[in-house]
């Protein structure tokens, strides 16, 4: 005989399963802010070297392979983006306030093309304000930049920790895939379905010809 499904079935269905996709979004923030304060230590300790000791491109290569070597399922340990991780600590100096910015609840994607694509750190700071307010998609901010947003809405972004507790929002999804978090915490990217995870090295070097850059 089949069992009469509960009257209430449905309902508690789906109460559980927001209950799972917000634990799942709320790890998935806490290891990002864990990649971009390792990817920080990083870039600072290549800073501090080339400083007071002159370490040039051909060690930072060397570095590079090295960690690679280490952790091999790791992604973001390339050559091109540890001079990201370089530019990153350079940019935001002060490691314990990337936290409470919102440039420190992005996926690592989007703060590289804020490295990439701006000069001027006032505009990092304000797109990144508006990225994480209006949880866009890393496409979505690339076209906000090369059209110039900031020349046609002048208003200051608003509250982004009230835009990050939307686990349905495009943010989190791309919090979900993106492949540095997920080599980070030892899970293959392309597996786990990431549109970006095959391409994302070459995609993220600083100096590419191609990146329109907003001065």
């Amino acid at each position: 005989m089949t069992e009469i499904e509960p009257t209430d079935y449905a309902e508690t269905l789906g109460v559980l399963e927001r209950r799972v996709h917000e634990a799942r979004f709320t790890l998935q923030r806490r290891a990002n802010a864990e990649l971009l304060d390792l990817y920080w230590h990083i870039g600072d300790a290549i800073l501090s070297k080339q400083r007071v000791t002159g370490w040039g491109s051909d060690v930072v290569g060397r570095l590079a392979g090295d960690l690679q070597a280490e952790f091999p399922t790791m992604h973001g340990l390339s050559r091109s983006n540890l001079f990201s991780m370089r530019a990153f600590a350079a940019a935001w100096p002060l490691r314990d306030g990337i936290v409470q910015q919102p440039v420190g609840q992005l996926p690592w994607t989007h703060v590289v093309e804020l490295l990439s694509r701006l000069d001027d750190q006032a505009l990092r700071e304000w797109y990144a304000g508006k990225d994480v307010q209006n949880t866009w998609s890393r496409a979505t901010l690339i076209h906000q930049i090369t059209t110039r947003l900031h020349e046609r809405d002048a208003a200051a972004p608003g509250n982004f920790r009230a835009a990050l507790s939307r686990p349905d929002s495009e943010l989190a999804h791309q919090l979900m895939k993106d492949p540095y978090t997920l080599g980070f915490l030892g899970v293959d990217a392309d597996s786990a379905g990431s549109a970006d995870g095959a391409n994302g090295e070459r995609q993220d070097h600083l100096t590419r010809q191609d990146r329109p850059r907003v001065p």
